[in-house]
């Protein structure tokens, strides 16, 4: 018994350290790419005079190919494995990225969304791959806590994101002399993001990573396995937790997008004082995140999703019916309750599927397009309303996260059942 408990505690199983920190680095990426995307929203929003519901189709477009990709990326990965999967996935971000200098110099609001889908489709088949093979590198009792942990560096990507967006992307259109010159300034960045991922994923196709096989908790399953014949539908606290990655995914963007809109409209003075205040919203994410992974030592998974849910309706609450400082802070202070949020869900919604794994993270991955619908409905709301009556919907995300954290992640059935 006491071999099994220190087995459990184990961060990673013996010898796979190093894979572990080469894929945790692949979350910086994501992290890095989807929150520049989500920049993107004011700056097309000035380029184009959008309202903001045509505005959030920038975050649609990217969180869309979620739903498109998510179970393809789940048989490329039966077919071709982990490691191959996360280097084509790579290659589809390159290819995106470079799409955005024809969309700058055209000026084309469908070839701008065009480009983001294709970013979104690589960042889909990336982390729909890399999110379950930093589960398996290890004990399934401490999954969550290594999810946590590579979620640290998605966040310090995302921290990064937005200091990046304010100095080299949100320029101020009154200063630019036409609107091709503001939609250039896209063009330099994402060229440099597209010759970093070209050469990461040259090296981690050199790079030697295990396979999924040599871990017994989450063994693929062999040819003629009754367990295959089930439908993932049947597992209910994996279907929850799908729901809960969509609003969750839904949430987080849709504030995010919708923030240098926001504090400006609290008294921010400009674009970039605003967008160093969503790096803040990032670095939350980060510090809870690297405090979260200490934390669910001792604290459930479960439990912490349901505290930090409660807590993180009730800032939104807030910021709804305040205004200046308050309002702006109780929303960036979000950003750190957001932290678990991802990690936990995941963990929880595939906990006990053994060989069910891959369909399992393949349905939860595809509920990520939550990103695609919850923002859209934010923009349209505040169009009609005010960007603070919007925050209903956060409201109603953030409880349902705290019904799954608390109750809803319980399973019903699990591959044994």
């Amino acid at each position: 018994m006491a071999a099994e408990s220190k087995q459990s505690a184990a961060l990673t199983s013996p010898g796979y350290l190093i894979p572990f920190i080469t894929v945790t680095a692949l979350f910086f990426i994501f992290g890095f790419i989807t929150n520049l995307n989500m920049a993107l929203v004011p700056h097309l929003k000035a380029i184009f005079t959008l309202p903001y519901a045509w505005a959030m189709l920038a975050e649609s477009a990217f969180f869309l190919a979620y739903l498109v990709f998510s179970s393809p990326t789940s048989k490329l990965i039966e077919t071709i494995g982990y490691k191959r999967t996360m280097v084509v996935s790579l290659f589809i971000q390159v290819i995106g990225c470079l799409l955005f200098v024809p969309a700058a110099k055209m000026v084309s609001f469908p070839l701008f969304l065009t480009a983001v889908f294709i970013v979104g489709a690589g960042v889909t088949a990336l982390q729909t791959s890399a999110n379950p093979y930093v589960s398996i590198l290890g004990p399934e009792g401490s999954s969550s806590i290594r999810l946590n942990l590579a979620q640290a560096f998605n966040s310090i990507g995302g921290t990064l994101a937005p200091i990046v967006a304010g100095a080299f992307i949100l320029t101020d259109p009154a200063k630019m002399a036409t609107q091709a010159a503001v939609a250039n300034t896209v063009r330099i960045p994402y060229i440099l993001i597209a010759g970093a991922l070209f050469l990461l994923g040259l090296a981690l196709a050199f790079m030697h990573l295990p396979h999924i096989e040599s871990t017994q908790e989450f063994r693929p399953g062999k040819e003629g396995d009754p367990v295959l014949s089930r439908s993932i539908w049947s597992y209910g606290h994996t279907v929850r937790g799908a729901i809960g990655i969509f609003f969750y995914v839904g949430v987080e963007v849709g504030l995010a997008s919708i923030a240098v809109n926001y504090f400006s409209s609290q008294g921010m003075s400009t674009a970039k004082t605003a967008s160093f205040l969503v790096s803040l919203y990032w670095f939350g994410a980060l510090i809870g995140r690297l405090l979260g992974a200490g934390i669910m030592t001792k604290v459930k998974a479960g439990k912490l999703l349901g505290i930090f849910g409660f807590t993180a309706a009730a800032l939104i609450a807030i910021s709804m019916f305040t205004s200046g400082w308050v309002a702006i802070a109780t929303l960036v202070l979000c950003g750190f309750f957001n932290s678990v949020m991802f990690p936990n869900i995941f963990t929880l919604g595939i906990a006990g599927l053994g060989p069910m794994t891959s369909k399992g993270s393949g349905l939860i991955m595809t509920a990520v397009v939550g990103g695609a619908v919850v923002p859209y409905l934010i923009g349209a709301l505040a169009d009609k309303t005010s960007i603070q009556t919007s925050f209903v919907i956060p409201v109603i995300c953030y409880l349902y996260i705290a019904y799954y954290g608390m109750w809803g992640h319980k399973p019903t059935r699990t591959v044994t059942a």
